[in-house]
């Protein structure tokens, strides 16, 4: 009975994939005949144009061959431009976390100020609503200038983007607690303190989660797009880098392993929030 509840939900999505790698297969064909390509397209493409391949995009058995090569060392370190893609990944998990972990420590506290104080909403409201629409990126060359650290300044971009969907649902969360919770509590005589972290919190925690949850899918994404600005070391870098060097296997072998790791991220928080819901 567990192995057709599986097969019944898996089923959809392995037929997709089936299809997708079947269409990609069909058009990485090599074409036969005359050869169209020119001299200097064939010289940009390499090996693909020598067997007649219009476009250099690898097949997937190309594909495939990169995949398990990457995977069989995925932490040799040969110098600064060639690194294995799990010592990439490795830097940029890190520069998430550390951005992310920032985020919470100002997001969170500062969303209860705002959701249990009009007078905090309305003083910081303004800030947040001209500072949230701007792009991260925007502050990349700012942080550059003042921090003067690829690293740092990474990190703070990860921090400014992760910021603003915790605080806003921290604050909705904090501001729409029942109010029968609240008034039980100044009737207790329940302090600040102790009613922050017994009865808002428990309240509010699965609007917290959310927007963490927001929060650390916006980070992964943005911190692709700060490597490939900063270079070094990243997943974003190492994209860069395989497109300097004409490795569109390797490129997409990395756009997998993006997608795995922000999958498993939201996954995990997703956990998380649903842990932290109210069961009746």
């Amino acid at each position: 009975m567990l192995s057709q509840a599986y097969f019944k939900r898996l089923w959809p999505p392995g037929l997709i994939l089936f299809v997708i790698i079947l269409f990609w297969y069909l058009v990485t064909l090599p074409t036969t005949g005359q050869q169209t390509v020119d001299d200097d397209y064939a010289k940009l493409v390499g090996a693909a144009a020598a067997v007649g391949q219009q476009s250099g995009f690898p097949t997937p058995n190309q594909f495939l061959t990169v995949l398990i090569k990457q995977l069989s060392d995925p932490f040799y370190d040969l110098g600064p431009n060639d690194k294995g893609i799990g010592i990439q990944l490795a830097w940029s998990i890190a520069r998430v976390a550390a951005g992310f972990g920032l985020a919470a420590l100002v997001a969170v506290p500062l969303g209860f100020i705002i959701g249990m104080s009009r007078r905090a909403f309305e003083a910081l409201d303004p800030f947040i609503q001209v500072l949230k629409p701007i792009s991260p990126l925007a502050w990349m060359p700012l942080a550059l200038f003042i921090l003067k650290d690829s690293n740092i300044s990474s990190i703070f971009v990860i921090f400014i983007c992760s910021i603003w969907p915790m605080l806003i649902n921290t604050a909705f969360g904090v501001g729409a607690v029942r109010k029968e919770w609240l008034d039980v509590s100044l009737t207790l005589e329940v302090k600040p303190l102790r009613k922050a972290i017994y009865v808002i919190l428990p309240a509010a925690a699965p609007t917290i989660m959310t927007g963490m949850r927001i929060s650390i899918g916006i980070a992964w994404l943005v911190i692709v797009a700060a490597e490939m600005l900063v270079g070094g070391t990243g997943i974003g870098y190492f994209v860069w880098n395989e497109w300097n060097n004409l490795s569109i296997s390797n490129i997409l072998v990395a756009i997998l392993a993006i997608g795995l790791i922000g999958m498993l991220l939201d996954f995990g928080f997703a956990k998380l929030q649903k842990a932290v819901m109210y069961k009746d």
